[in-house]
């Protein structure tokens, strides 16, 4: 069947199924037990009717002899087998899934932040999932289907043939019909139209991500029917392809059930002529006749197995892609090394004429320098666009600097073991997902081994404390997928509460008030801010959200980007992100978000938020602007 796959798909496949890294003895051990099931069929028509037969020519049971225990034992040992079949071959099949999954996400977590970044959402989930699943349902639907049939094919004919070997010659010719001719047609031209339908599906699932996370934003510019409409018509075409791919399968339930009847029609011609010339018992032409309608059992599910080798080969090639650009991706990733010590007052994240933008794109922001340490608290402002969050990421180590010094306790966080930098340096951005799992445990996202005592002080901590009181099970209540359930400002400050969690002594926020009201959002800076002086992680709890805070804990270091400047006030520095212009350039041409076109940002002012606001003319402007249309 392969030789109807590309030499690519063929690849892919082994590859995939190397990285399922199944356990042969288990596989074999379902190839048994399976061949053994289906043979206790084959084995119960043999004898029901070899029974029949000789009933019919004498009334003695006790002529029978075994045959009326055979019965029993076959009909129970079949229905007995098949469910030690279906343990055995899911449990391979499940393991290898895992291990696919696991070897995914492993290189995923090590490919570079731009290659994940610029993977869609509905594709990746599309990958992880379906297509996981897809290959590693080629072990339970098409490598045992196969290996079954042939091994049960083989043994009823040679069965066969010692009873009357012309039967067995008949019934070896139709198997192969069936088994080959059939399958082969199936997978010709099943493949066109099953790849066709995975890529609709992963378009598909791509489609309903983005609808799911932009549905607000859809209803508000009116563009939710038409969404909608492109969704089912999406939906339609996955439908008629789906249907356009059964119909090879129905033809080959077509030559197997043909296959079938000219076996049993061959057997009884020569049979009957067996019997009348002497050379054949009559008792046995019943069972040279019954016995194909069992053995065809096994064929059946060839054609079925012909497509899902079809499926899992696109899954594989799509997996296999995935995994290549991100090993690609990886490669260029520096050695992790281990970071110097920390001093006694904690890691120090310092930068110098830092500049940052992503690889093989521009750079979007020049010249920054800042330090962050423990109980130091910095905010980035800056309009929309300007690059805050790709300082953000190169800072949290997530991306290589584009230029200038940026070291972590003396050492490029870039090229640190991941692990170690993330226990010194948190980042919770903008769209951090909110796992549909309890409360508490999407705040052990951050610290595994969070307590629930801890859960309710941090959640107090970030203004939660009386919302975890109304949930019907505190700190067990789900939920649900992205937190949709809650509110923004909830949702919001659920996710202050995680980085709160965190064991990291330096936090990195990308702007935690978006999409909130003007209130709500500086509350929230402000909080976070406060944080960065008082927060620490504590030793003792009150679930009511007194002060817990431990005072010999060092308290966090705190740098957040915000666009907005209300709240900043508790900032012990505020840093403005925005074009190197020159008053005096009459050809300075900005663009639309108010950088020099082909220039990067800098640094173009900084100071407490008091002293901008009192010296410099844009800042006090902005901060007006702010004022007057929030109230």
């Amino acid at each position: 069947m392969s030789a109807a796959l590309t030499a690519s798909e063929r690849s892919a496949l082994r590859r995939a199924v190397d990285l399922l890294d199944l356990s042969g003895a288990r596989f074999t051990a379902s190839v048994i037990v399976g061949s053994l099931g289906l043979a206790s069929a084959v084995c119960l028509s043999a004898v029901a009717a070899w029974l029949i037969a000789r009933a019919s020519q004498t009334p003695e049971v006790v002529a029978l002899g075994v045959a009326p225990v055979a019965v029993r034992l076959f009909g129970i040992s079949r229905s007995v087998l098949r469910y030690c079949e279906r343990l055995l071959s899911h449990d391979t099949a499940l393991r290898g899934m895992s291990a696919l999954r696991t070897r995914l996400y492993e290189t995923l977590a090590g490919a570079r932040t731009d290659t994940v970044a610029g993977l869609r959402r509905g594709d990746v989930l599309a990958r992880v999932g379906a297509d996981v699943d897809a290959v590693g349902d080629l072990v339970v639907r098409s490598l045992l289907p196969i290996a079954v049939a042939a091994a049960l094919g083989l043994a009823t004919s040679l069965g066969l043939a010692l009873v009357y070997p012309p039967a067995g010659a008949i019934l070896a010719v139709c198997l192969l019909l069936s088994g080959v001719a059939g399958p082969l047609m199936t997978i010709r031209s099943a493949r066109a139209a099953e790849l066709a339908r995975q890529e609709q599906a992963t378009d598909l699932s791509a489609a309903v991500v983005n609808l799911l996370d932009g549905a607000d934003e859809l209803r508000v510019s009116g563009r939710m029917p038409r969404t909608m409409s492109d969704l089912a018509g999406l939906e339609d075409h996955l439908a008629a392809t789906r249907d356009r791919a059964a119909r090879p399968a129905a033809l080959a339930a077509v030559i197997d059930t043909t296959a079938m009847g000219l076996a049993v029609l061959g057997n009884i011609l020569v049979g009957a002529q067996a019997v009348s010339d002497g050379r054949l018992a009559p008792v046995w032409l019943a069972v040279i006749v019954l016995v194909p309608l069992s053995a065809f059992e096994a064929s059946a599910a060839l054609g079925p197995a012909s497509v899902q080798l079809v499926t899992s080969a696109g899954a594989a090639v799509r997996i296999m892609a995935l995994l290549d650009d991100a090993a690609a991706s990886a490669a260029h990733v520096p050695t992790p090394r281990p970071l110097p010590a920390a001093s006694t007052s904690g890691p120090h994240l310092r930068a110098r004429d830092l500049a940052v933008g992503w690889p093989g794109g521009p750079v979007v922001v020049s010249g920054v320098d800042l330090d962050l340490t423990p109980r130091r608290r910095l905010a980035i402002v800056g309009p929309s666009g300007v690059g805050k969050t790709t300082l953000l990421l190169t800072l949290a180590g997530l991306l290589e600097p584009r230029g200038g010094e940026l070291t972590l306790d003396g050492a490029p966080p870039w090229s640190a073991d991941r692990a170690e930098a993330a226990g010194r340096v948190s980042l919770t951005a903008e769209d951090a997902h909110v796992f549909d799992t309890t409360v508490l445990e999407n705040l052990r996202v951050a610290d595994g081994a969070l307590t629930r005592e801890r859960a309710v002080t941090l959640l107090a901590r970030a203004g939660l404390g009386d919302w975890l009181a109304r949930l019907p099970d505190g700190l067990d209540t789900r939920l649900g997928a992205d937190a949709t359930a809650v509110s923004g400002g909830e949702r919001r400050r659920l996710l202050l509460a995680r980085a709160l969690a965190a064991p990291a002594p330096l936090m990195l926020l990308d702007e935690p008030g978006e999409h909130l009201d003007a209130a709500t959002a500086d509350r929230l800076v402000g909080d976070l801010l406060h944080a960065g002086a008082t927060d620490a992680p504590t030793t003792g709890v009150e679930a009511s959200g007194g002060d817990t805070t431990d005072p010999a804990a060092d308290a966090r270091g705190v740098l957040l980007v915000t666009h907005r400047l209300s709240a900043l006030a508790d900032a012990d520095e505020v840093l403005v992100l925005g074009a190197p212009q020159d008053a005096n350039d009459p050809h300075h041409t900005d663009d639309a978000d108010g950088s020099p076109r082909g220039a990067p940002a800098t640094v173009t002012r900084r100071g407490t938020h008091a002293s901008l606001a009192a010296s410099d003319p844009a800042y006090r402007w902005s901060l007006k602007q702010e004022r007057e249309k929030h109230g």
